[in-house]
């Protein structure tokens, strides 16, 4: 990877703008933040942070935006969307280079999931105005589905690219306006979008981007009475404090937060195929993913067996640098979160947790860069902080279960309900098992991620959906229309 990236949007003049009514202008204020390379720990770009002063022009300029772009057919709304897709696309190994400089995915993993999986958001935003009734009937009743108004979207630094988009598409589908503040951690791929919509010819005002902090735009952008809806992906801690700074305007939020997602091992599963698949998707991008399983959860009876297939799934696992195609696991995203990761790991060790695989420091040959030991805990219960707390890095913690009715509680004893998987042979088994399970989204036996499977939490993972219909319908208001069907009166 060359940092020709940067030069070019320092040529441009973006990494010191915000993009605001079409077009890029600079911040009120003189703040800036250093974008860090987590491979090197070293600083490669400095990007612009925006005031409550550039929150107000951004939203500003989507209020007056709003009510042509409301009013808009759905076919040239469709059409837009399209150019933005075949620009993602046709720009798909700028922002791999994007997200893997900005964040450490390796370069391998940016290529065939982070950008094709973002694209998709667009995609599918795009083919549903095809088929949506904004206007539907029932008796006399017209029942009207309009956009809501002016949105903000706070967005994440794990998967940067991809929940810019889950929420831009549905949003600009739906007919709204939106003012987005990405992650200030990795803003690159996030001026490569905005580059993106305005090549795509989007009207001025439609889309907007304001860089900055979560206690300066964050708030500002949540608490701003002309904002009708926020749409965050973060942390619990994050996602109460937006809705605390939109309630007093009754604003819509809808929160998509942490996670401390279970993998149900039943008792006849298959376990060459569902422990090393599992240990997969609880390292996937890093473990930096909300709905990562990170709980597996094991017949006590087949324990040992779990816990040597689980390290042999770990140690083929090649973890350094991310410009290498040969790495399948880069650094974690930042100087916190390594250091979050390695609390946690000590914490698992002075809980009495025994070690399958790695641990505390880095992983032998590399010193510098936020490094992690792809690391398994077997041993654990449900009262140890490890199997409650979100750690958000390449930790997965194995629980033993001697019936199936406790590996649900177990699953279920959780603040946290988004994500959680089921392996089984006996498919009618493993589907009564998802049933119970509570959360919002249940995979069975490892299938295909879909772009249209509704996404979004119970209890302290959010609210609202994500993805497909449902992801659109969030961004929408419903009218009913009394006596639409009536005779003209003489």
């Amino acid at each position: 990877m060359n940092l020709s990236l940067v030069e070019q949007l320092k040529a441009t003049g973006r990494l010191d703008r915000l993009f605001i009514d079409g077009e890029w202008v600079l911040p009120a204020g003189q703040s800036r933040a250093s974008v860090i390379n987590p491979s090197t720990e070293e600083p490669i770009a400095q990007i612009a942070l925006g005031t409550a002063e550039d929150v107000a022009a951004a939203v500003a300029a989507a209020r007056s935006a709003f009510v042509n772009w409301s009013t808009s057919s759905a076919e040239s709304r469709a059409l837009l969307l399209g150019r933005i897709h075949a620009l993602i696309l046709e720009r798909a190994e700028l922002f791999a280079q994007a997200i893997s400089l900005e964040m450490g995915a390796a370069i391998g993993f940016a290529r065939s999931t982070q950008v094709p999986v973002a694209a998709e958001h667009i995609r599918v935003a795009r083919d549903n105005l095809a088929s949506f009734p904004f206007l539907s009937h029932r008796g006399d009743v017209a029942i009207q589905r309009e956009a809501i108004g002016v949105c903000g979207l706070i967005t994440p630094w794990n998967w940067p690219l991809y929940q810019i988009t889950a929420k831009v598409g549905p949003a600009l589908a739906a007919g709204c306006t939106v003012v987005l503040k990405p992650s200030e951690l990795s803003p690159l791929s996030a001026l490569l979008f905005a580059e993106v919509v305005q090549d795509a010819g989007i009207p001025p005002g439609v889309f907007n981007l304001v860089s900055g902090n979560g206690p300066e735009v964050g708030a500002a952008l949540s608490a701003h009475p002309d904002v009708d809806m926020i749409s965050i992906t973060g942390s619990t801690r994050a996602g109460v404090l937006v809705a605390q700074a939109a309630a007093p305007t009754v604003k819509r939020v809808a929160q998509e937060l942490g996670g401390k997602s279970p993998n149900v091992i039943l008792p006849d599963a298959d376990l060459a195929r569902a422990v090393p698949a599992g240990v997969a998707a609880a390292f996937r991008n890093v473990g930096q993913s909300c709905s990562a399983p990170t709980r597996m959860i094991v017949l006590r009876d087949r324990l040992q067996e779990v816990e040597r297939i689980a390290l042999e799934a770990a140690l083929g696992f090649v973890v350094g640098d991310p410009r290498s195609p040969q790495t399948t696991h880069g650094p974690v995203a930042n100087r916190a979160q390594f250091n979050r990761v390695q609390e946690m790991i000590a914490t698992g060790i002075a809980e009495g947790a025994r070690l399958i695989c790695g641990g505390s420091g880095r992983p032998e040959g590399l010193e510098r860069g936020f490094y992690c030991r792809p690391t398994i805990f077997s041993g654990v219960n449900s009262q140890m902080q490890i199997a409650q707390e979100e750690i958000f890095g390449p930790v997965l913690v194995i629980i033993a279960y001697d019936s199936v009715d406790e590996a649900v509680e177990i699953a279920n004893d959780t603040v946290y309900g988004l994500g959680a998987h089921v392996q089984g042979q006996d498919l009618a088994a493993a589907r009564a098992v998802a049933a119970r399970i509570r959360s919002g989204q249940v995979h069975i036996n490892y299938p295909a991620w879909s772009p249209h499977a509704p996404f979004g939490g119970y209890k302290r993972s959010g609210n609202g959906r994500e993805y497909g219909i449902e992801g659109l319908e969030e961004y929408l208001e419903t009218k009913a229309i009394l006596g639409f069907g009536q005779e003209q009166p003489a």
